[in-house]
């Protein structure tokens, strides 16, 4: 097929990366200010910083806002530490959400209004190696683990970034570095082992970074789209895009220019 023939697709799908307490989930308020709804499946109990912005910054747009807040039971056991309570299902749960939402509606057909959020990665990955563990809980090598999370959360994100997933995506991480064999350090996504963080890059056109400088007064938060010494970073227009963004409205203005 001829590029001319073809049709660039009209949803952003995006690995939006960063420290905890760097600002990502905050920063999503812009785009509900924008005029964007936003669904999102808290697996990390972490909403509270985007509510607050809201209240201060767009407090007619709350009901633009919908999350599902999803995480196992855990108790203490005094042989184990901390274990899951019954049965693992925060995983599953969430995987059950992505064909149908609370509200009956299919997020494959939300359309290009909505975004959706998962946030994060990190802890869906928790949540998936709970979920493995529960499937096969006699495996003698935890590897076995290890492997069917990673294989389960890749397919879920070919879920969110193919084009009949209909709405745009951001996937929250956290980062992992990792010292590489030819001296380097590198960050990834953070998901579940070492294994998958080097290859989600390549499902998604657009990688972003939170990013925290200074203290006190004196801090300054970006988003950074362009690539830095430790995270390749990138976006699908690099000459349109600034490199580094105020966090406060970066991201709606990523989605006004990679949208267009």
């Amino acid at each position: 097929m001829k590029a001319s023939e073809q049709k660039s697709s009209e949803f952003l799908k995006a690995l939006y990366v960063g420290s905890s307490g760097s600002g990502k989930t905050g920063s999503l308020v812009s785009l509900l200010q924008a005029g964007y709804n936003i669904k999102m499946l808290d697996m990390d109990a972490g909403t509270a910083a985007l509510r607050a912005y809201i209240d201060k910054d767009c407090p007619d747009k709350i009901d633009n806002f919908d999350y599902i807040s999803l995480r196992d039971k855990m108790k203490a056991d005094s042989q184990k530490g901390a274990k899951v309570s019954g049965a693992p299902k925060a995983y599953t749960d969430a995987i059950k959400y992505l064909g149908k939402w609370d509200d009956d509606s299919d997020p494959a057909s939300w359309g290009k209004d909505t975004i959706f959020v998962l946030d994060t990665l990190t802890l869906f990955g928790r949540a998936a190696f709970r979920w493995a563990q529960g499937m096969n809980p006699t495996a003698k090598d935890p590897r076995q683990w290890y492997a069917a999370a990673q294989a389960s959360i890749q397919d879920v994100i070919d879920l969110l970034t193919s084009k009949e997933f209909g709405c745009h995506v951001l996937v929250l991480s956290h980062i992992d570095f990792v010292d590489n064999s030819d001296g380097t350090t590198k960050g990834y996504a953070s998901s579940i082992g070492k294994a998958l963080g080097p290859k989600l890059p390549t499902t998604f056109d657009t990688m972003l970074l939170a990013e925290t400088r200074g203290t006190g007064e004196s801090v300054k938060r970006t988003i950074t789209t362009m690539p830095t010494a430790l995270i390749d970073l990138k976006n699908p227009k690099s000459f349109n895009v600034p490199k580094s963004l105020p966090l406060a409205t970066g991201m709606a203005t990523i989605f006004e220019e990679l949208t267009k």
